[in-house]
C-alpha cells in the first residue's frame, strides 16, 4: 500500500530529525520516572507519609495532563521545534530544582515544573512522525517513540538507582540534569518541523482571534468520535503500568512482597523490557491490520486485570515469584496498548489538528494514572498499608474505561470507514461531488 499523494517521503533525513526529537523525549522520561526508583529515599529525605509521597507524582501528572490540550494547540500553531525547546528548558530546570530542594514544598514545585516541560515532548514527537513519514508508518513510529521512552525508564532503573544509592541524592539528580543540556544543542541547531515542500497551511485565525482558534481546534477535534475513542483507549490501557513504574511498584514489591530493593529493581526493569518488546510487536500488528486495534486493546486490559487479581488474591501474605514475574511481563503491554489510542485520533483529524487531537488523547492515560496514584496513597494510609485494598482501585478505572470504549467504537469505526471510502465516480468518468458530512 503506497502513501497518499501528499505524504512526506521519509528517508534518512526524516530518521535523523525524528531521532533528535525522540532524544529529547528520552531524557524527559528519565526525569519523569526518576522518582520511581527514589520513592523510599524521597520519603526519608522529606519526612513524609504515603499520601504526601504520592503528591509528588500526582502533582507532576496533574500538570502533565492539564498541559496536554494547551501543548497540542501550541504545536499546531507554533510548530514542533519551539515547543520542544521550551519543554527541554523547563524539564531540565525542574530536575535541577528537585536535586537541590531543601524542603518538601520546594521539591513539589520542582516536580510541577518538570511535569510542565515533560508535557511538551511526546505530542511534539508524534507531530514530527506525522510530518516526516508516510501515513502508513504512523502506528510503527508512535510505537517506536513509546519504546524509546521506555528505554528512558530503563535508564532510571539501571543507572540512576545505583548512582542514587552510591553517591547520594544531589549528585544523582543534579548529574542527570546534564542530559537535558546535551539534547538541547542538536535540537536548536538541526531540528526542522517538516520536510521542505511538505508544510501545512497555517490554521486560519478567523475573526475570533486566538480565543476563536483555541475553541475551534478543541471543538472540532472533540467532535470526532475517533478522538474520544482514542482518549478512552489511552485512559484504560496505560495507567496500571504507569502507576507501578512511576511510584508504587517499588514500595509494593519491597514492603508488601518482602523483596530486596535489588530484586524489586529487577522486576521494574522487566516491565520496561517487556514494554519495549511488545511495542515492536503491537506496532507491526496494528500497522498491518487496523481491525486488530480494539481486540488488542481489550485483550491487554483483560490480561492485566487477570494478573493483578491473581497477585492480590493469592492466599498468604506474599505472591510467588513466578506470579510477580508474569504480572511484570503483562504490565509491559500497557504502554504499547495505549499507543493504539493515537491510531484512532490520527485518521479522524486533518494535519492542522493533529497536535490538538493527540493532546486530548494523551490526556486520558495520565488522568487515569493521576487518579490511581492518589487513590492508592489515600487507601494505604486509611488501611494501615493494605496493598490489596489499595491496588483494587485499578479495577474500578478499568471497568469505566472498557464501558466507554465499547460505547464509542461503533461510531468511531463507521466514521473512519466513511473518511477512507473512495469518492463516487460520475457516469462520464469525472469524480462526482462528495456528499456533505456533518
Amino acid at each position: 500500500m503506497s502513501g497518499l499523494p501528499q505524504d512526506p517521503p521519509g528517508g534518512r533525513k526524516a530518521v535523523a530529525v525524528w531521532s533528535i526529537g525522540v532524544a529529547v523525549y528520552f531524557v524527559a522520561v528519565i526525569f519523569r520516572t526518576s522518582l520511581g526508583v527514589a520513592g523510599l529515599d524521597a520519603a526519608d529525605r522529606f519526612h513524609v507519609n504515603a499520601s504526601a509521597l504520592a503528591a509528588f507524582s500526582l502533582l507532576q501528572l496533574l500538570v502533565y495532563a492539564g498541559m496536554q490540550i494547551p501543548v497540542g494547540l501550541m504545536v499546531d500553531r507554533l510548530g514542533t521545534k519551539k515547543v520542544l525547546t521550551l519543554g527541554a528548558v523547563l524539564f531540565t530546570a525542574g530536575q535541577v530544582g528537585f536535586a537541590l530542594s531543601p524542603s518538601y514544598g520546594m521539591a513539589l514545585a520542582a516536580r510541577a515544573l518538570l511535569g510542565c516541560g515533560d508535557a511538551m515532548t511526546f505530542i511534539s514527537v508524534l507531530r514530527l512522525g506525522t510530518r516526516w513519514f508516510p501515513a502508513r508508518r504512523g502506528p510503527l513510529m508512535a510505537q517506536l517513540a513509546g519504546l524509546v521512552g521506555m528505554a528512558g525508564n530503563l535508564v532510571s532503573t539501571l543507572v540512576l538507582a545505583p548512582v542514587l544509592h552510591g553517591l547520594g541524592w544531589v549528585p544523582a539528580f543534579a548529574g542527570s540534569a546534564v542530559a537535558g543540556l546535551v539534547v538541547l544543542v542538536p535540537l536548536v541547531l538541526f531540528l526542522r518541523d517538516h520536510p521542505e515542500g511538505y508544510g501545512t497551511a497555517a490554521p486560519a485565525r478567523g475573526t475570533g482571534g486566538s480565543g476563536g482558534f483555541v475553541r475551534r481546534q478543541i471543538a472540532d477535534s472533540w467532535r470526532e468520535p475517533g478522538t474520544k475513542l482514542g482518549l478512552w483507549v489511552h485512559f484504560t490501557t496505560q495507567f496500571p503500568a504507569m502507576v507501578f513504574l512511576l511510584l508504587w511498584g517499588m514500595p509494593f514489591l519491597v514492603e508488601a512482597q518482602g523483596l530486596s530493593r535489588t530484586t524489586a529493581g529487577g522486576l521494574l526493569t522487566l516491565v520496561v523490557a517487556s514494554n519495549m518488546g511488545f511495542g515492536l510487536l503491537y506496532g507491526q500488528i496494528v500497522g498491518r491490520r487496523q481491525s486488530s486495534r480494539i481486540p488488542l486493546a481489550l485483550a491487554t486490559v483483560a490480561t492485566t486485570a487477570t494478573l493483578w487479581g491473581a497477585v492480590l488474591a493469592y492466599p498468604g501474605d506474599r505472591a510467588p515469584m513466578w506470579l510477580l514475574v508474569a504480572l511484570c511481563v503483562v504490565l509491559g503491554t500497557c504502554g504499547p496498548a495505549s499507543m493504539i489510542g493515537f491510531d484512532f485520533a490520527r485518521p479522524a483529524n486533518p494535519p492542522e489538528r493533529q497536535g490538538t487531537a493527540s493532546g486530548i488523547t494523551n490526556m486520558g492515560g495520565f488522568l487515569a494514572s493521576m487518579t490511581t496514584l492518589l487513590a492508592v496513597g489515600v487507601l494505604l494510609d486509611a488501611t494501615g498499608d493494605d496493598y490489596r485494598i489499595a491496588f483494587a482501585s485499578v479495577f474500578v478505572l478499568q471497568a469505566l474505561g472498557v464501558s466507554r470504549i465499547l460505547g464509542l467504537r461503533g461510531r468511531a469505526l463507521a466514521r473512519e470507514r466513511d473518511r477512507r471510502a473512495p469518492a463516487p465516480v460520475a457516469s462520464h468518468g469525472d469524480p462526482a461531488p462528495a456528499p456533505a458530512t456533518a
